[in-house]
């Protein structure tokens, strides 16, 4: 391990606590009364959607300034906590690293996810801090499966390391919330959970996130009903793969619109390689076989940038990036070529999207829709890039130092 890797996790870690885990977020412009009401009426004509676009694509161009002109103001996100909180517990057991920043850190982000834990009775969930547009428009700390996951995976990390019987107790508070989301009952033996409790979808990773989550901690606990909702989530996802090894965004009855995409696949592909851990089933093998080959070989190019789908390079995203180098990590066991390729992507990622004088990761690298112009994103965003970059680098420190990956 090099000492500018050290370098880089120690900046990081102790820029995010200094700025008490504050920052901005891909989405929470459009937060906004004004992108709400743009985005509605963009979806109703073909005027508003030629003006949404233009507005959107000024945001790319100028995020900082457009925060300041509807002033977004910095905030913290329980997404993030997690996981810059499961980085520290991987920390903690490497050289090198700041033990000081870590325990201070750790205490810092216990306090704030109990500030930002929602009692949903039954069980316990984690939301973003913005409003946000799907369906319906969802107010700000509504607890989701997705937020909701990467706490559970910091409770659940925590527990394998220390053993404590409150951290187990609170991944159960955690499952409970889980298995009573919505859940699409397509067959006997298929079902698909929704992303918040307020409406049915169908989204592969969220799947797999929750699937994963009430197997494990339903192992633990010996209780068959969550392994069993787990199982037959798994199998839903199983059965929309295409042939070719890809996964679409969405799964059926939802029409998948052909997205197709770097970070979602990475996750997809992440679950499958844990529940196979705790499973050992043979089918969800052969499909992560398939699917990481399909990954490897259709989301890069030959220096290791991540591309954003098999057939677009751009936007090259700090998200794909860190995604990459922790999906290929943790599935490191299944392909000889996953680690050496996460080695290419972290390579090029310092190289093309950290920061040295600040000492953290810029958005993205991106292209513009009306003039072609290649440019670089340089807005730092606290979730979407420093937490999951902070969270790619431990695991990629903790299996190249130990050839040790905490499940």
């Amino acid at each position: 391990m090099s000492k500018d890797l050290v370098s880089i996790v120690n900046s990081l870690l102790r820029g995010s606590y200094e700025k008490k885990f504050h920052g901005y977020d891909p989405y929470d412009l459009k937060a906004h009364p004004f992108f709400i009401d743009l985005i509605k009426w963009g979806n109703q004509s073909r005027f508003g959607e030629i003006v949404r676009e233009i507005v959107l694509e000024l945001t790319y161009h100028y995020p900082k300034q457009a925060r300041s002109l509807f002033n977004i103001k910095p905030d913290q996100n329980s997404k993030a906590l997690g996981l810059i909180g499961t980085t520290c517990i991987e920390l903690s057991l490497l050289e090198n690293f700041d033990n000081e920043l870590i325990v201070k850190s750790l205490d810092s982000i216990q306090s704030l996810l109990k500030k930002y834990e929602t009692n949903t009775e039954p069980g316990i969930g984690w939301g973003y801090p913005f409003d946000w547009q799907s369906t319906d428009l969802i107010p700000a700390q509504t607890p989701n499966g997705i937020v909701t996951t990467a706490v559970g995976e910091f409770y659940w990390t925590s527990y394998q390391i220390s053993k404590n019987e409150k951290d187990l107790e609170t991944c159960v508070s955690i499952a409970k919330f889980l298995a009573n989301l919505p859940i699409d009952r397509l067959t006997e033996s298929k079902i698909c959970f929704s992303y918040i409790p307020h409406y049915q979808n169908h989204v592969h990773n969220l799947n797999l996130f929750v699937a994963d989550f009430l197997i494990k901690v339903g192992m633990e606990v010996n209780y068959q009903n969550w392994i069993d909702l787990g199982a037959k989530a798994v199998n839903y996802t199983l059965a929309d793969q295409h042939d070719n090894g890809a996964f679409d965004y969405n799964g059926p009855p939802e029409k998948p619109q052909n997205f197709v995409d770097n970070y979602h696949t990475g996750f997809v592909l992440r679950m499958l390689g844990s529940i196979y851990h705790f499973t050992e089933r043979e089918d969800v093998k052969v499909s992560l076989e398939k699917g990481l080959s399909y990954y490897l070989e259709n989301f890069f190019l030959e220096d290791g940038t991540p591309k954003l789908k098999p057939d677009r390079i751009y936007r090259v995203d700090i998200h794909s990036a860190a995604e990459a180098i922790n999906c290929l990590t943790f599935l490191a066991p299944f392909n000889s070529k996953a680690f050496p390729q996460a080695t290419k992507v972290l390579n090029w990622t310092i190289d093309n999207l950290y920061d040295q004088k600040n000492q953290d990761f810029y958005y993205g690298i991106l292209k513009s829709r009306f003039t072609g112009r290649v440019f670089k994103s340089e807005i730092k965003y606290m979730r979407w890039a420093q937490a999951w970059m902070l969270r790619s680098l431990s695991r990629y420190i903790l299996y190249s130092e130990n050839n040790r990956i905490i499940l």
